[in-house]
């Protein structure tokens, strides 16, 4: 795929399409619209995900209810496996990255075929071994989300990615606090560059909190990868819903992001080519501080320093005084030697 940028941009859609294969539809070609570089679904078997007794999160309840298991929520917002190479053939045509997190084993081989550029591991499989040896035989980019681990468990999942046979360049790891929203004093961004002590391929941010300001932030500070969620409407049945970006925020996110890679440059203390021709507006030069007669001595009292900056530099302004005015020079202007 044609990336637009150093930094990769991935619309999380998750499973906000509703099992909406119209949705899902819409939600590629939203996400292409607003400039990422992939689209990123949920493929899941929920009854090989989730237990009949498992309950649901506390943001789970409050979006849609207590009603219903996580199982009966999960089985009702997932599409079937046989969708996803339909989406990924939109993909292809509206020009954006195909992707889908598998949450359990049926899932990945689903996926095999469809030769994703990377496969995106989420929060909650960093400590399933089974799962992260069955991602690493397949081979391949990894981006995996660090949500709920200490950087111990982390560095334990690379360790099984690369054992594997993942080579340790072609991981990414996101960092991310699994809560939805997630408050701003739990986001911790600069816990990126614990990640980036595991010498990997590239850290980045997977962002769960409302608005676009710490995704924007995370770029700032050097992410290489940033995920989003997004969704055609907050108001929208489900989980996901609230915590997500509209089609306009995603594509103003996407937007800022791309501002901030331009604006970070390469590092090194340069003139920049806008700036050029302000040096002389903005600099200054020696001038006369009052008429000076030829063969009169250059002095602390007879000259000065004002713009513009086209002449001798101030900094030369040692070797200039003792010396003998050549010729006249009237008020202000530009002493010559």
């Amino acid at each position: 795929m044609k990336k637009t940028g150093k930094i990769i941009i991935i619309a999380e859609a998750g499973v906000n399409h509703n099992a909406s294969m119209e949705m899902a539809r819409r939600m590629v070609v939203e996400a292409a619209r607003a400039g990422a570089d992939y689209v990123k679904f949920q493929t899941a078997v929920p009854e090989l995900v989730i237990s009949s007794i498992a309950p649901k999160a506390a943001y789970q309840k409050e979006a849609t209810g207590e009603g219903e298991s996580q199982l009966d929520m999960c089985k009702a917002i997932h599409l079937p496996l046989s969708a996803y190479p339909e989406l990924a053939q939109l993909c292809r045509e509206e020009g954006i990255g195909f992707m889908s997190t598998p949450f359990d084993l049926v899932s990945i081989d689903a996926l095999v075929p469809l030769q994703m550029d990377f496969w995106k591991i989420p929060s909650g499989e960093i400590t399933n071994l089974p799962y992260l040896r069955k991602i690493a035989s397949i081979g391949g980019k990894v981006i995996l989300s660090t949500g709920m681990s200490t950087i111990i468990e982390v560095n334990e999942a690379v360790e099984i990615l690369v054992n594997g046979g993942i080579r340790r360049e072609d991981i990414y790891l996101l960092h991310c606090t699994t809560q939805y929203p997630t408050p701003y004093s739990d986001v911790n961004l600069l816990a990126m560059e614990s990640l980036r002590k595991l010498n990997v391929g590239g850290v980045g941010y997977s962002d769960h909190t409302l608005g676009i300001e710490v995704p924007v932030a995370a770029a700032a500070l050097g992410a290489q990868v940033i995920e989003k969620h997004f969704t055609l409407d907050k108001s929208l049945p489900g989980p996901d819903h609230r915590a997500s970006l509209d089609p306009a925020e995603l594509a103003a996110m996407v937007k800022a992001v791309r501002h901030i890679e331009m604006a970070l440059g390469s590092g090194e203390k340069r003139i920049a080519d806008c700036e050029r021709p302000n040096i002389e507006v903005a600099r200054k030069s020696i001038v006369a501080a009052r008429p000076i007669s030829a063969g009169e001595e250059f002095t602390e009292e007879n000259i000065t320093v004002k713009r513009p900056g086209n002449g001798i530099s101030p900094m030369d302004w040692d070797s200039v005084i003792g010396k003998k005015a050549k010729k006249d020079f009237p008020y202000d202007s530009l002493i010559e030697l």
